[in-house]
């Protein structure tokens, strides 16, 4: 099986937005997708998404932007990273992750940083395996209404 990973074009949008959709019903956060396909082209300065393909078809995707932090400099934010079920397992997931990776590294950030839901016990073990460092203490904030 072919799995080809590359940047999403814009007349993608659309099916990214799919499978934004169904991660968000994935993660039992359905109605937190307030976005839009009109405004992820409006954004597309800002929307910087990877896409895995398997025969045309996109069944993964990760979703990642450039960040600055006082403490260590550049880094890269990844949003989110989604592998559809029925392809789990064939290492999409880690083909996604590793090009964050990479593209953080061509960029010269100081880390890739990212959260991921605490009783996501398998996504979890993903990142631990990779090496990653899982932070307990602090606690994600946020404002959407301002």
């Amino acid at each position: 099986m072919t799995i080809e990973i590359r940047k999403a074009e814009i007349v993608e949008f659309d099916k990214v937005f799919d499978l934004i959709k169904e991660f968000a019903l994935y993660i039992k956060t359905p109605d937190s997708v307030l976005t839009t396909v009109d405004q992820m082209i409006e954004d597309k300065e800002h929307f910087t998404c990877l896409i895995a393909l398997v025969k045309d078809q996109i069944v993964g995707f990760s979703t990642y932007f450039t960040a600055y932090y006082s403490w260590s400099g550049k880094a890269i934010y990844l949003d989110d990273l989604y592998v559809m079920q029925n392809y789990r397992g064939l290492g999409i997931g880690s083909m996604l992750f590793e090009r964050v990776l990479e593209i953080a590294k061509n960029e010269h950030c100081k880390k890739v940083k990212w959260q991921v839901s605490n009783w996501n016990s398998k996504a979890i073990e993903f990142y631990l395996k990779r090496g990653a460092k899982i932070d307990e203490v602090e606690i994600n904030c946020e404002l959407s209404h301002f």
